[in-house]
């Protein structure tokens, strides 16, 4: 259509047309003049609605649920953003608690052992199988770490460093083949020197041969000279089996240490040694043996034994008094005896007086 003069007529007459039945059929109210008119409309445009309604809402629900999965993926991927920080955070919290519970330990170590101590982290961890064990930490020789200091942890002797860089440090772990440290038995004093077998128990030699014993004795290091690579009293194991001693001249023990080294995280560095050996202080209380508990049985007499023993209570006293009868006629007899031989001993001497 075109616009020209009598279109633009045309439209501005509907308009008018429009407006002029809005106004008629907001005055009339309910009894409005072109409310017929509306009832005829509905019932011929109403199923035309209808089914263009029903044509339509499938394309405007595949544009409503595009919209709201975009929506729906944008709220998942928040919801999953906010789950990994605090799972995260909740990590990091366990992580803390555990790392402040192994400084504690190393402190608790230190200070009854008079150890001058550096802490440090675990960093790195060498090949356990072919190669040697090593760990791996954050201090070096800017923090003070020379060669040859002994390394601990909360539980016991982790090992010594071997090389140390600007900030960082090797330490070759006490399990490692080729590591060796002199170990002093505790309340005996008896000497030997303890080597790593991996993941076995620790190879002790004990240097007499005849010294005594027993599965659970425990084993501290005897320190070296100058105290390097070793500080004496670093608790180091317990005894699991002592092989028989066969008559050599030293004697082979197996240890299981305190430290696990494969869990290692938190460690401390010797960096001053104790004035004085700490001896068997630094090992940790022996667990109190668990009392074996006592049962008592009383046993309550029931009515019927009451009796029976009333019953032998009187059977007592009855054979009590025939004892006591048969004492008396005992004695009857006796006296009469005694008036025989009297009386045999008078006629014998009357006797004797008629033959005189």
């Amino acid at each position: 259509m075109r616009d020209t003069r009598e279109s633009r007529l045309l439209l501005v007459l509907l308009i008018a047309i429009a407006f002029a039945l809005i106004t008629v059929d907001i005055r009339g109210g309910e009894d409005s003049p072109v409310d017929g008119a509306r009832h005829a409309a509905a019932a011929v445009f109403g199923p035309v609605e209808n089914g263009v309604a029903a044509a339509v809402d499938p394309i405007g629900n595949a544009v409503a649920a595009i919209r709201d999965s975009d929506e729906r993926h944008d709220r998942v991927a928040r919801l999953e953003r906010e789950n990994a920080a605090l799972k995260a955070k909740l990590g990091s919290d366990d992580r803390n608690r555990s790392r402040a519970t192994q400084l504690d330990k190393i402190l608790k170590v230190a200070g009854e052992g008079q150890y001058g101590i550096k802490g440090a982290e675990v960093i790195a961890i060498g090949a356990a199988q072919g190669f040697s064990w090593t760990i791996t930490i954050d201090v070096g020789a800017n923090d003070g770490i020379k060669r040859d200091m002994t390394v601990l942890n909360g539980d016991g002797l982790v090992g010594r460093v071997t090389t140390v860089g600007p900030n960082t440090a090797t330490v070759l772990l006490a399990n490692d083949p080729d590591f060796t440290v002199g170990t002093r038995m505790e309340s005996t004093d008896e000497l030997g020197f303890a080597s790593g077998q991996g993941d076995r128990p620790l190879r002790v030699e004990l240097l007499n041969g005849k010294a005594k014993v027993k599965k659970g004795d425990r084993l501290v290091t005897f320190g070296s000279q100058a105290d390097k690579p070793f500080v004496p009293g670093v608790p180091v194991g317990d005894v699991v089996r002592v092989d028989p001693s066969g008559g050599d001249l030293t004697r082979t023990l197996y240890v299981k240490p305190y430290v696990s080294f494969t869990r290692l995280d938190i460690v401390g560095v010797v960096v001053e040694a104790p004035a004085r050996d700490p001896r068997d202080t630094v090992l940790p209380d022996k667990p109190k043996p668990t009392p074996t508990p006592t049962v008592t049985v009383t046993v309550t007499p029931s009515a019927g034994g009451v009796a029976d023993g009333s019953q032998q209570e009187q059977q007592g006293q009855q054979d009590q008094q025939g004892n006591g009868q048969q004492e008396q006629l005992a004695d009857q007899q006796l006296e009469q005896r005694q008036q025989q031989q009297q009386d045999q001993q008078q006629d014998l001497q009357q006797y004797q007086q008629q033959e005189q």
